[in-house]
């Protein structure tokens, strides 16, 4: 399986009003926290893998704390990109009983945590795409449009399928973000502690 991603930076309140002009169905409103891991065996920094356990709490009417949320978690590996026009990537997904195991059991085995990224999603269906608006913690607001093919043939026409939904939504293709939000984060985090640095030397002169 293939996940064929794109994703871009925009105001979630004018992709919503975009989507419900367009007729797109609101499939739900979660919460995820993803605890990504790193390998003892190789650097999935190099090899552009990822590794995680993905806690999800669906909210039954949008709203936290409700009694009818459902919550779950998910173990996911992810391929490196297979393309340069988009973040489609090979993907193997399950669900695990029990989130906190699964960490026991990658720390037993060397699997470090390496960072965890927090986020709140609301998913549209529109056509055969998945329509995401999220806000992500440290980061801000993107939309992301997707869509799983079963074959690596069969990903450049559901990629440019995407850039049309896009182009509907009034986004622009040429703005997409091909870095993961970890990426996005690290890299984030490693300009901010730069940041200190540099402020901190000024401070001693």
């Amino acid at each position: 399986m293939y996940e064929v991603e794109v994703k871009v930076r925009a105001d979630r309140d004018r992709v919503r009003e975009r989507l419900a002009e367009l007729g797109a169905d609101r499939v739900d409103a979660v919460e995820q926290v993803d605890t990504y891991y790193d390998a003892p065996h190789r650097e999935f920094a190099e090899t552009d893998e990822a590794l995680r356990v993905r806690r999800e709490t669906v909210r039954s009417d949008g709203e936290e704390g409700d009694p009818g949320d459902e919550s779950f978690a998910e173990l996911t590996y992810k391929g490196p990109l297979v393309e340069a026009e988009s973040k489609t990537r090979r993907e193997v997904e399950t669900r695990v009983a029990d989130g906190e195991a699964a960490d026991a059991v990658f720390e037993a085995l060397g699997f470090d945590p390496a960072a965890t990224v927090r986020k709140d999603r609301e998913r549209f269906a529109l056509e055969e795409f998945t329509v995401t608006l999220d806000a992500v913690a440290g980061l801000g607001e993107f939309v992301e449009v997707e869509t799983d093919v079963e074959t690596e043939g069969d990903v450049e026409a559901a990629r440019e399928g995407a850039y049309e939904v896009l182009r509907d939504l009034g986004l622009d293709p040429d703005d997409q973000i091909r870095t993961s939000y970890l990426g996005l984060l690290l890299a984030a985090d490693g300009a901010d502690h730069a940041e200190g640095e540099g402020e901190s030397e000024s401070g001693d002169e």
